[in-house]
């Protein structure tokens, strides 16, 4: 068999692949901005978990639309589809998409970790005010990254004639122009740094979660044990939520990360590294929602929002 055959028939899988997961990410995205639009024509109003789980979504649904579009559509047609200036456009889409995702990750794990602390706790005198200023901490998260990413996506242009700026990295729709290593250097402070900061985060305040859960589950055992009731506890499911939540973000972000950070220090272009460093890339945003709809039961509560839309 002839090798551009070949070729031809791996691009046509990996295509196949991505139209997958990306049409995954689209329909359970957009199911769950569906399910918070009617809940606010419902209520008038969204909760704060609500409002932190509606700005996730958002970002999700820029990373699928900046980076897997591109990549299911590259497999199926000619590539290097768009100019210079569209590819800066969505990479900067997409690494807005995902620092508000992995922003919006520690503030939800936070806020629930402050939510369910006892009354005694130091962040008893706190909760309120942090459920009245949600709406302000997203807005200035999205302030903080917009302005922040479009330094990196300015640069190039202004840079653009340097001689120290001629090395390039093929996304397979486009070829990106690499910083020098000062702006390399900016990066990891402004938004690697960040990253594992919010990373870290998320691993204290979803163990703090799970603590407190296991002693409210210690605490009411000895109930449970009158009644006879053998079916797995409240608690237990809710660690089981968390763990999964948690373990799903970690490890398609660790290992997206790490990826990353291969392909920008290999000099040379690697197919298969590219391919499974977007795949990697995208998954918390095209499965992320649906370990969602199980943690906050949304199925349930949109048939629930549904219905009483039909009566009111």
């Amino acid at each position: 068999m002839a090798p551009n055959h070949m070729t031809d028939i791996w691009n046509l899988i990996i295509g196949l692949i991505f139209l997958s997961q990306t049409t995954i990410g689209i329909l359970g995205n957009f199911s769950l901005m569906l399910y918070y639009v009617v809940l606010y024509s419902k209520e008038r109003t969204l909760k704060p978990a609500d409002m932190i789980l509606f700005n996730l979504t958002t970002a999700n649904i820029m990373i699928i639309l900046s980076s897997g579009l591109p990549h299911t559509i590259t497999p199926f047609v000619l590539r290097q589809l768009l100019n210079y200036f569209g590819c800066r456009l969505i990479f900067y889409i997409e690494r807005v998409g995902r620092s508000l995702s992995i922003g919006t990750s520690c503030l939800l794990s936070v806020f629930q970790a402050m939510t369910i602390s006892p009354r005694e706790s130091c962040w008893k005198d706190h909760k309120v005010k942090v459920s009245r200023s949600i709406g302000c901490i997203i807005s200035l998260l999205w302030l903080f990254y917009i302005l922040m990413h479009f330094i990196f996506f300015i640069y190039p242009f202004i840079r653009r004639n340097d001689k120290n700026m001629t090395r390039t990295q093929d996304f397979g729709h486009c070829l990106i122009v690499l910083h020098n290593e000062i702006i390399n250097l900016l990066f990891i402070a402004l938004v690697v740094f960040p990253e594992v900061l919010f990373s870290v985060l998320i691993i204290w305040s979803s163990g703090f979660i799970v603590v407190i859960l296991y002693r409210h589950k210690q605490r009411v055992q000895h109930i449970r044990r009158t009644h006879g009731s053998s079916r797995n506890s409240p608690e237990s499911r809710a660690t089981k939520n968390i763990l999964a939540l948690v373990s799903t973000f970690l490890i398609f972000y660790t290992l997206s990360s790490i990826l990353q950070g291969s392909i920008t220090f290999s000099y040379d272009h690697n197919w298969w590294l590219m391919n499974i460093t977007s795949f990697t890339s995208l998954c918390f945003s095209s499965f992320g929602p649906f370990v969602l709809m199980n943690h906050y039961s949304i199925v349930s509560r949109f048939s629930f929002v549904c219905y009483s839309n039909k009566n009111y």
